[in-house]
């Protein structure tokens, strides 16, 4: 069952332009929160914004009880919560949403995050390093200062590669690029990842090709988060045929294969 509570802003830092790092005491949430879950932030006390937000589950440090979530300001909500400062209260609800799953047969996984989508794989690599799970990450962004986690995955001990659209740091091209590539030259036996549709969508067809299993989350957007308002609807698989589900509450996570896209892959 999801908690609500008035959680204490303790660590809030820009880490690249508009790319945020908030975390705060949550300690019922942290408490239950699974890797690929994540939270419901009310903004302000106002009515403007109206909505709350939602955020990945970037972290978690069980002992201490705190949360923290990565997030790129892209709207009015996310600006006011860039100027939020430490020791104030934010009203957390969580935690939401569909887990990643820890399928028992894999030994090998690749983490692949496009943009924020790095968000929702830091938590999952503590995770599935405590499983001893052999993973590695791959990470991709439009130039390298906007690459974010690897301060994090370096502190994890975890192997990681990066990709830019520029070149600027590792492979010039995207993350599906990179993924492809490695494909031909290392072993995998389950795919996590996070990004744009177009991302996803080829990650899913080179996937399905290769005969490996996987997951990935949606990044949809949400309004109330829990599954009421039909806001977040997604067209997934059902045998022949197809239906919607609600990103937030059947969601973010899908096996590879379910989700339905419209968008043409990248690559």
């Amino acid at each position: 069952m999801p908690s609500v509570e008035k959680a204490l802003v303790i660590r809030h830092r820009e880490i690249a332009p508009y790319y945020y790092e908030l975390e705060f005491i949550s300690p019922s949430i942290a408490r239950e929160v699974l890797p690929g879950q994540f939270v419901n932030v009310r903004i302000s006390n106002s009515l403007d914004p109206l909505l709350r937000r939602p955020f990945s589950i970037y972290d978690v440090d069980k002992k201490l009880g705190s949360i923290t979530v990565f997030y790129k300001v892209v709207g009015r909500g996310t600006e006011l919560l860039s100027q939020m400062p430490i020791q104030k209260r934010l009203d957390v609800m969580g935690p939401l949403g569909k887990p990643f799953s820890i399928p028992q047969h894999i030994s090998n996984a690749y983490l692949i995050g496009g943009g924020v989508g790095i968000a929702p794989l830091v938590y999952l690599a503590r995770v599935l390093t405590a499983h001893n799970i052999k993973i590695k990450v791959l990470m991709g962004a439009s130039t390298s200062g906007f690459l974010s986690g690897k301060d994090m995955f370096g502190r994890l001990g975890v192997d990681y590669l990066v990709s830019t659209d520029d070149g600027s740091e590792g492979l010039k091209g995207r993350v599906t690029d990179l993924f492809e590539q490695q494909l031909s030259i290392t072993d995998c036996d389950y795919i996590y990842a996070c990004g744009p549709e177009p991302m996803l969508s080829r990650i899913t067809h080179l996937a399905l090709n290769n005969g490996i299993e996987g997951e990935i989350s949606l990044e949809g957007h949400m309004a109330c988060g829990v599954g009421a308002c039909l806001g977040c609807a997604h067209q997934v698989k059902v045998g022949e045929s197809h239906r919607y589900a609600k990103i937030c509450s059947e969601g973010p996570v899908f096996k590879i294969g379910e989700v339905l896209f419209h968008t043409r892959n990248e690559g």
